[in-house]
């Protein structure tokens, strides 16, 4: 084994942050880096309405450019969990990033609506390329009994770039008074220094012999369920053209737990769509709603790492299982007379679900399937997760015109329904201690 895991003798529960920080090796720190580095720059998602309304473009066709959005994003992540077998993670990670930053810079100056989404959806498919890169990597450098606490880390900074990138993009915005070219040029230019460093510390391929050695591929056993179970040989790369995506869907047992992160997507995401619809009609100050978005900002930031510490060491199935359910309460808590009190309460412990499950259910996809698919299951569980982002809303906003605040209950039945999918289809892996000089 690799200096990583030297002096880690035994309980794998008590991994704690700084020392998995401490003896990650430089690529997996990088990695680290990246995930809050990426989404500080982040600006586009959240400035596109704002820009195109401010060049004269309908809001009707803002809505449909960020749809498009949503679209490339989802085609991406797919894209990027094969092209982390085929190129490897850092090839696939500069050219997801560099990709993005050109047409990025080109939509401050391209003359029709057309060009624009056509750079829209470049810019969103490319800058997805490098999360299955990523993810693989990662695992591929990090012992097994590391992988939750691991992916726990890398959460952190993606929550906290999600959380510090509208205030850095609204200080760009007024530092060129109040005109867009600073922000999207910084995006632009934090693409390339993350490709830049990438491509100066990332190993250039991953999947070869790192997985087998180091990372959660020698913690799957080659049980990957009822699909392809065909252990890595020496060319990774070749075993990984035989069957991706496809031998991936054979696996019956993780697709019902793609299935499960789908409906846990489209219930996670009303608290952005159909909360504020309803907070609007109950007639409750948009304050508490604010509060409340800041309130899970908050816990998840705070807390998530240290409550991973204990919780890396559970039953996964039953981990995520708990989560979904804390989530499903949360969303039920809604259905109650809305007030600041309920609001506040029921975002409270679907956050609690959310530190509680999150890393699990990110680190899960690593060990479910053999070592040579690992990109394509990432790249699944990233394709379901954004794919019920990206419907939840219209399904939330349907259901609500229909049924008002009764569309709560109806949306817990989503939540029940992935739970039952996870316990039905998650395996648990026994702990993985590491000996002495292993």
């Amino acid at each position: 084994m690799t200096d990583v895991v030297q002096g880690e003798t035994h309980e794998p529960d008590k991994v704690a942050v700084a020392a998995t920080f401490r003896q990650a090796p430089l690529p997996a720190k990088t990695l680290l880096a990246g995930a809050f580095v990426n989404r500080l720059g982040a600006f586009l998602n959240i400035f596109l309405v704002l820009f195109l309304t401010s060049r004269g473009y309908s809001a009707g066709q803002a809505a449909f450019a960020l749809g498009v959005y949503g679209g490339g994003a989802i085609v991406g992540v797919l894209l990027g969990g094969a092209l982390s077998i085929r190129l490897g993670a850092r090839n696939a990670s500069v050219l997801g990033m560099v990709g993005a930053s050109v047409p990025l810079a080109a939509i401050l100056y391209l003359p029709s609506f057309g060009l624009i989404l056509a750079a829209v959806a470049l810019v969103s498919l490319a800058g997805q390329l490098y999360r299955p890169a990523s993810a693989t990597l990662l695992s591929d450098l990090t012992p097994a009994n590391r992988q939750v606490m691991i992916f726990a880390m890398y959460r952190f900074g993606l929550n906290l770039g999600t959380t510090v990138a509208p205030l850095f993009g609204f200080a760009l915005y007024n530092l060129a008074d109040q005109s867009y070219a600073l922000v999207f040029w910084v995006e632009a230019l934090i693409s390339l220094f993350y490709a830049t460093v990438a491509w100066l510390t990332l190993p250039p391929r991953s999947a070869d012999g790192a997985a087998a050695g180091t990372g959660a591929g020698a913690g799957a056993d080659g049980d990957g369920g009822d699909g392809d179970k065909e252990a890595a040989g020496a060319d990774g790369t070749a075993q990984a053209g035989r069957g991706g995506y496809r031998a991936m869907m054979r696996d019956r047992r993780y697709m019902l737990y793609l299935v499960a992160i789908f409906f846990f997507g489209v219930v996670y995401v009303q608290y952005l769509s159909t909360l504020p619809l309803d907070v609007r009609d109950s007639g409750v100050a948009i304050f508490w709603y604010t509060l409340a978005v800041s309130l899970n900002g908050f816990i998840v930031i705070s807390f998530e790492l240290l409550v991973t510490k204990y919780a890396q060491a559970w039953s996964q199935r039953l981990t995520i299982a708990w989560a979904l359910v804390l989530v499903g309460v949360g969303v039920a808590v809604y259905g109650l007379p809305l007030g600041p009190a309920v609001i506040l309460l029921g975002t409270l412990i679907w956050s609690v679900g959310e530190i509680l499950g999150g890393p699990a259910t990110t680190a899960y996809p690593v060990v479910a399937g053999p070592p040579h698919l690992k990109g394509h299951y990432i790249g699944g569980f990233h394709f379901a997760w954004s794919l019920g982002a990206a419907v939840g809303p219209v399904v939330g906003g349907w259901l609500f015109i229909r049924l008002g605040h009764q569309v709560w209950p109806v949306l817990t039945a989503g939540s029940v329904l992935a739970t039952v999918l996870v316990l039905v289809s998650v395996r648990d892996r026994p702990p993985t201690p590491v000996a002495p000089g292993e």
